[in-house]
């Protein structure tokens, strides 16, 4: 009996210690199903695009397959939170400065926190903010734009595609950087706000590079600024904020892939790596560099600071634009 309750004591250390192996094992065959990535916005639209066009050959590069699930809603919210509450490994989300930086100033009780809930993975795009005026406007150049507003409190009129967003905050920036105070006039979308402008209802919309230079092509509307140090190579004739004399109006619109904390380092590890030499493929780095949007491809650490910088800045843009929390 002695030796038959050794026999079964050293079976059952045995099991428990091949347990973490398996387990370990798994990770490290990673990955064995089709992943997830979570877009929480509609198809087609500013994460969706990413989503796709990286996920396909994310997947090809990591031998399984890629499913992309539109969850909108709440501006973010619900996408967001259904991917931290995720705990299998393959559930990752792209994300915008709405969900990781914005959100947490606007929402008193948002049910997710953008950095303990979620591991950054690796910021997959840098897109170029323009700000923009009618092709008939008086203002040449961005500094002619701020001495109007300066000479003119509160009448120089900014349209957004809504309140709290990177439209409605970029101006803020703007405005609290050049010390002056400008009107903002709020619409369902970015082109309504592009139709009023191109009208002559308000006088400048200031957001990504990928929604406004086909008009700036067009010759409908003129580019006074990139909000960044250096041109873009989408638009290299427009001069940046920062030869403008303003080089702490910096503003970016991002994507980026996170997963909840308790996905595996070595997953993230993997998944970074593969996105990260998927962007440097030349097909994908001409496709998004010709909409605007410049490929990053950052380590997880580098991805993580730049998520907490970025939320800094978006607190002191919210707290300047006055908007509640909800």
């Amino acid at each position: 009996m002695r030796m038959f309750l050794i026999s079964c004591f050293a079976a059952l250390i045995s099991v428990i210690g091949l347990m973490p192996m398996r387990v370990l094992g798994q990770v490290s065959n990673w990955p064995l199903q089709p992943i997830k990535i979570i877009v929480p916005s509609t198809p087609g639209g500013g994460l969706d695009i990413p989503a796709r066009l990286i996920g396909t050959m994310v997947a090809t590069e990591l031998g399984t397959s890629l499913v992309v699930d539109n969850r909108a809603g709440a501006n973010g919210i619900i996408g967001t939170q259904e991917a931290a509450r995720a705990t299998d490994g393959y559930t990752f989300l792209m994300t915008s400065p709405a969900t990781m930086a914005i959100n947490q100033h606007v929402y008193k009780n948002l049910p997710y926190d953008a950095v303990k809930d979620f591991v950054p993975v690796t910021q997959t795009t840098s897109i170029a903010f323009l700000l923009v005026v009618n092709a008939n406007s008086p203002y040449k150049t961005l500094n002619d734009l701020i001495a109007a507003a300066k000479s003119k409190p509160g009448e120089i009129k900014f349209g957004s595609g809504g309140i709290g967003n990177m439209t409605h905050l970029a101006p803020e920036l703007l405005a609290g950087a050049t010390g002056t105070r400008m009107l903002h006039v709020p619409y369902k979308g970015e082109a309504p706000a592009l139709v009023d402008l191109m009208g002559g209802q308000i006088d400048f919309v200031f957001a990504t590079m990928p929604a406004l230079l086909p008009h700036v092509k067009s010759g409908k509307l003129r580019g006074l600024a990139v909000a960044q140090q250096k041109r873009s190579e989408a638009a290299p004739d427009v001069p940046t904020t920062a030869e403008a004399g303003w080089p702490s109006v910096i503003v970016t619109g991002w994507t980026g892939i996170v997963s909840a904390t308790s996905t595996s380092p070595i997953v993230v590890t993997k998944m970074q790596n593969a996105v990260a030499k998927v962007l440097m493929m030349t097909e994908v780095r001409q496709a998004l560099i010709a909409s605007g949007a410049e490929p990053v491809g950052s380590t997880s650490e580098q991805f993580g600071a730049f998520i907490k910088a970025e939320g800094v800045k978006m607190g002191a843009a919210v707290k300047r634009a006055g908007i509640a929390s909800q």
